[in-house]
């Protein structure tokens, strides 16, 4: 039986109506939460996502503060805009998008963010605190898979949970987050030191592909009924279509959901979890004002 698809669109669009009652909750007491976006460079991918950003902050009714810098900026200028956004009070959370260009020290830029205003939960007092369970501002990403895998109904308690791929953005966090005693699934980290990959996935009763590499995972390597969450977004060429190229995930998906019991469709699935989530710890931000 072909596995249920879980339809990241609607999870999204379904968090975003309550992320929108919170916005009007906020605007009667004279708050529009407000995101700033910094973008360096003119990296395709990242101008798409940055543009999407922005049309999602419109429709939620939140404010959207951008700049976009050119790739031959410096350091110090990206730090004074970034200091410029810590102190305005109208922007509750920041956002770089990344890479920056390669002059410029990526860590830096991070540690420079109010941890307060760290919307994307990157700088190291907020891993620290996610590490912790103290409150914080959890990666959008992988905070974004958890509400995926909980809003279908996905059993959590005592599965084992396998990861591929150990970014400091997926998969990491998503290891500290899945073995929260809210969720208590045991975890093995897979990454390119990994032997025998596919020994590993069979034995994963949650699934998540966040390698960075298109259809690393087949069908023949999941175990029936698993859950497969495909975090992977990779262009892959393609001359019939219109762009010369397709999005692929890290999850061979035709052979996929011939065994998996969920999975997640690339496009469709985890993205549009990532700027909901990053909303929703935005208006979380402006919130605390309200108190």
């Amino acid at each position: 039986m072909p596995a249920k698809i879980i339809d990241g669109k609607e999870i999204a669009r379904e968090i975003r109506e309550e992320i929108r009652g919170k916005v009007l909750a906020l605007a009667a007491k004279g708050i529009v939460p407000g995101l700033g976006v910094i973008l360096v460079g003119e990296d395709p991918a990242s101008v798409s996502y940055v543009t999407a950003k922005e049309k999602a902050c419109a429709e939620a009714g939140m404010a959207s503060f951008e700049r976009r810098l050119p790739a031959s900026t410096t350091q110090a200028e990206l730090l004074a805009v970034v200091k410029a956004y810590n102190e305005d009070s109208k922007i509750h959370g920041i956002l770089v998008q990344l890479p920056v260009p390669a002059h410029i020290d990526e860590k830096a830029v991070i540690a420079a963010i109010s941890p307060e205003k760290d919307v994307d939960g990157f700088t190291p007092i907020n891993v620290g605190r996610m590490m912790l369970e103290e409150p914080c501002y959890l990666p959008c990403t992988p905070n974004g898979v958890i509400e995926l895998i909980k809003r279908s109904g996905v059993q959590t308690k005592g599965v084992h949970a396998v990861i591929v791929g150990r970014s400091n953005i997926v998969g990491k966090p998503l290891m500290n987050l899945l073995i929260r005693k809210s969720i208590n699934a045991t975890v093995t980290l897979c990454h390119t030191g990994t032997k025998d990959l596919a020994s590993y996935c069979k034995t994963a009763d949650i699934l998540i592909a966040c390698a960075g590499k298109a259809g690393l995972v087949t069908g023949d390597m999941i175990k029936p009924g698993a859950c497969v969450i495909d975090v992977g977004v990779n262009r892959v060429e393609d001359p019939k279509a219109s762009k010369g190229y397709k999005l692929k995930g890290d999850v061979d998906f035709e052979t996929a959901a011939e065994v998996a019991g969920w999975i997640t469709p690339v496009p469709g699935g985890v993205g549009p979890m990532t700027i909901t989530m990053l909303l929703s710890n935005t208006v979380e931000a402006a919130s605390r004002l309200a108190k």
